[in-house]
């Protein structure tokens, strides 16, 4: 060994330590929220009050590198961030560093974001994939109920990064606010942040990138609807701590949202924050909200997306009428939106939905001879139902009693295209696979 090296040596451990030693400063992240063609959004909190920068630069060209604004955190926003990179070029795939109070950050694993293709006119859509899952309890034993924790196989979220989908869609109940929490701003803050900053899932945080739902354990106590006189706090902090590209109709709060990734559309919806008490007997009778319901028509009479993704918290097509499904306490309304579906003559619509703590896929066959579908997926890493109720729409072999999650690819020629539908167990071993052709 060489002088030269000998001396460089301890300079570069010096530098290894001097980043992981910063990790200190910070509590999660950084995690990747949406993906347009020009600009992403990154959102990371630290553990104090900070301030935080990015560097980022083209992997095909790595010698010009970028800097983002600075963004400080603070107490009131949970130390939270979200660092908007824009005029960023479509197609292309960036390599990014942290850098926490001015020193860089080093992490165990790649830290990349992506830019979507501007495939417009230009050739087919790109084939890519997304994944999927609800019901994420971590553990936590001072604030847990007595007994066997509820809570385990915390790998899945390496499984889900190992498939690499382009991004994860949660699903709802992605986090589980405990009775300590719910009934203080600071008691939620706590328990998204407690959540959030998982070891086994930072690596699919910083590379994948995420939109997110919610169903009733992160917006309030268990079956949780519009009375919860905290759901402000509980909609503060959604937004804080995802990165969705809006929150919320003009007409009507709450976490409502759409994005879209190469051709296809993903309709986010609030199943919480305008729903009707279950076992109220008198008034409207309502998840969704008018107002949400009828931009839901309007948006996918409007799109031409060969599959229109609808993403809600809880079972919508399910025929059991059990649990919270929508069948149950809001047949009303579940039949009117079938109905303005078949009417408008709408194609390849398919629910995503979660809360179950079992995975199944719904097919209603309509009059007119389209299909619905919903696929369910559940749980993540909660409490497995083991005894499913019977549904009778329920396409045989698809019911998974364990943890589990789902990866949906799209591929094919722009007129020719076709999903696929995979669901895995927490360790990445394929339960089922189902193709659907779009119309």
């Amino acid at each position: 060994m060489t002088s030269k090296m000998k001396l460089l040596i301890p300079v570069f451990f010096t530098f290894i330590l001097q980043g992981f030693a910063q990790n200190a400063e910070l509590k999660s992240g950084p995690m990747l929220g949406y993906s347009e063609m020009r600009e992403v959004v990154v959102w990371l909190q630290t553990t104090s009050k900070g301030k935080v920068q990015l560097n980022y630069w083209n992997l095909e060209a790595p010698n010009k590198v970028f800097k983002s604004n600075v963004v400080e955190t603070d107490a009131s926003a949970a130390f939270t961030s979200k660092i908007v990179l824009s005029l960023l070029e479509p197609g292309n795939k960036y390599g990014y560093q942290v850098l926490l109070n001015d020193k860089s950050v080093l992490f165990p694993y790649p830290l990349e974001f992506q830019t979507q293709s501007l495939w417009q006119w230009r050739t087919d859509p790109p084939a890519f994939s997304i994944a999927l899952g609800s019901c994420a309890y971590i553990n936590d034993t001072p604030y847990d109920r007595p007994g066997k924790p509820y809570g385990s196989n915390y790998q899945i979220f390496e499984s889900i990064l190992s498939k690499k989908p382009d991004a994860m869609l949660w699903l709802g109940d992605n986090t589980y606010l405990r009775e300590a929490d719910w009934n203080s701003k600071s008691g939620i803050f706590y328990r998204y942040s407690h959540t959030r900053a998982t070891p086994e899932l930072q690596g699919l945080l910083g590379s994948v990138h995420h939109y997110a739902i919610w169903d009733d354990h992160d917006f309030g106590p268990d079956n949780s609807d519009r009375g919860f006189i905290h759901k402000e706090a509980t909609l503060e902090a959604f937004r804080l701590f995802w990165g969705n590209p809006t929150s919320g109709l003009p007409e009507q709060d709450g976490i409502t949202s759409q994005f879209q990734w190469a051709d296809v559309d993903f309709f986010l919806l609030d199943n919480r924050f305008s729903r009707a008490p279950d076992e109220r007997k008198t008034g409207e009778r309502t998840q969704f909200g008018k107002a949400q319901l009828e931009w839901l028509i309007d948006a996918l009479k409007t799109s031409k997306s060969p599959f229109k993704m609808v993403a809600t918290g809880g079972q919508f097509l399910s025929a059991s009428p059990t649990a919270e499904n929508h069948i149950r306490f809001y047949p009303e309304e579940r039949a009117y939106l079938i109905k303005r579906i078949e009417e408008e003559g709408l194609k390849n619509v398919i629910f995503l939905t979660g809360d179950r703590h079992f995975t199944e896929l719904t097919e209603l066959k309509l009059a007119n001879g389209k299909y619905l579908y919903d696929l369910t997926v559940s749980p993540l890493t909660s409490g497995v139902n083991t005894n499913p109720e019977i549904n009778i729409l329920r396409v045989p072999g698809t019911e998974v009693t364990e943890h589990n999650f789902g990866l949906l690819t799209f591929s094919g020629k722009r007129l020719e295209r076709k999903l696929t539908i995979k669901i895995f167990d927490a360790l990445g071993n394929e339960k089922w696979k189902k193709e659907i052709l779009s119309e």
